[in-house]
């Protein structure tokens, strides 16, 4: 499936963060791919990821930089734009296609919790909307799949208001 944002390709601002950290330990490495991970970052190569440019990303990336030298390994942040418009949608589509799945597990986890007890609802409600909102978070070109997780949690909230 083809996504875009609907701004011109050709002119969206990218900030990398190239990186690169010892094998030994592994626990800097894990906590580094966690963080990408909640950032939603593309992996464009290993050690390369990008994200849209704005002020919080480049923030982010900066910080990472500096815990990524404090763990002794190397990092620089750049600023950068694809040289074409087909490699520009196709880092976009990636990074649209790890929150499509994300919104997909929401929608339906909200539909399951509908034929649950009203206390089970509940606790899915609460879960779900946590889980929105680190989804979110990440979601810098939103897809349609986005409006129907929200509208099936909507649902299960209606749902939960009703049982109260």
């Amino acid at each position: 499936m083809q996504y875009h944002s609907g701004v011109a390709e050709t002119t969206r601002r990218w900030v990398l963060l190239a990186y690169r950290l010892p094998r030994e330990p592994s626990t800097p490495r894990i906590a580094l791919w966690r963080r990408l991970r909640r950032l939603g970052v593309a992996q464009l190569i290993d050690g390369l990821v990008a994200l849209p440019l704005d002020r919080r990303t480049r923030e982010q990336f900066e910080w990472l930089a500096e815990a990524i030298e404090e763990a002794g390994g190397y990092a620089s942040v750049w600023d950068a734009r694809p040289s074409t418009a087909a490699e520009e949608r196709a880092l976009v589509n990636r990074m649209v296609e790890a929150v499509v799945a994300d919104y997909g597990t929401v929608t339906h986890a909200a539909r399951a919790a509908k034929r649950s007890d009203a206390r089970a609802r509940r606790r899915t409600l609460a879960r779900l909307r946590r889980t929105m909102h680190v989804v979110r978070a990440r979601d810098f070109f939103p897809p349609p799949e986005r409006t129907m997780a929200e509208a099936a949690v909507e649902e299960l909230a209606q749902l939960v208001e009703v049982a109260e």
